[in-house]
């Protein structure tokens, strides 16, 4: 199997910690992970703000790049889900608009093969004991893309349950957005601001040490706003607990 890693632009501008893990973790697991130069933004920032003939060449840029891997891992339901929902999408609307199916067609390809990290984990390789070791309290958050894009589930608690360690509290509320939303942040800053303000009071409620999840974007908003509220808590990616083992432990 032929396996790359598509980072995403946060994670390789702000987070690239995030894409070491992955690449650990999987290697760890027999996977030969490969990391395509050539990458660049899948056009979801785009999208999202109504600019989606501005995100064609993107995504075709994404399919070059990917097409002809066996599986695109990434460590982001966000990204992960403008690949497999939205991408179809465009191609459907680029054939309602009688620009033909070329563009449908060359997005094709990497749609079923896209995988957010935990899916790949759980239902390519079949594992949830990944051989980690994270001896903290740790409070799980479902990320929107995750949750109600691509389906998770349970994928990512079983993994963090069968980690060495960890004490996994729940968090309540938990299905409720952070409020990042990317550019929803923006241009409706006090809406994002309370909500992200609620969710850090869930999840101190816990007593966890550490707030995880599956995308750094959420994190990100997630974070400052602890640190605004000076929780003591911190976020760190589910990739990085999961890389985390006794002979090499994450913080």
């Amino acid at each position: 199997m032929r396996v790359a890693l598509f980072l995403t632009c946060v994670n390789d501008t702000l987070y690239p910690d995030t894409g070491r893990a992955v690449v650990k973790l999987l290697t760890r697991l027999g996977v030969e992970v490969d990391f395509p130069m050539a990458q660049t933004c899948c056009g979801q920032a785009h999208y999202n703000t109504g600019y989606r003939h501005e995100a064609e060449p993107l995504a075709r840029h994404f399919s070059d790049v990917f097409g002809e891997y066996d599986a695109i891992v990434t460590p982001s339901g966000s990204c992960g889900a403008m690949v497999r929902e939205l991408y179809p999408r465009m191609g459907e609307r680029a054939r309602a608009e009688g620009r033909g199916d070329t563009l449908a067609a060359t997005l094709a390809p990497v749609v079923p093969k896209t995988y957010e990290l935990t899916e790949f984990l759980v239902d390519v390789l079949e594992v949830t004991d990944v051989g980690a070791y994270y001896p903290h309290r740790v409070t799980y958050h479902p990320t929107c893309h995750g949750l109600r894009g691509l389906g998770l589930g349970d994928r990512p608690r079983r993994l963090l349950q069968a980690v060495r360690g960890l004490e996994l509290a729940e968090l309540p509320g938990a299905e409720e957005c952070c409020g990042f939303g990317g550019t929803f942040a923006l241009k409706n800053s006090d809406v994002s601001a309370a909500m992200g303000a609620d969710k850090v009071r869930n999840a101190e409620s816990t007593g966890a040490e550490v707030l995880c999840a599956a995308d750094n974007s959420c994190l990100m908003h997630i974070g400052g706003t602890m640190a605004r509220l000076r929780t003591g808590m911190r976020p760190v990616h589910i990739a990085e607990i999961l890389a985390s083992t006794e002979e090499e432990p994450a913080v």
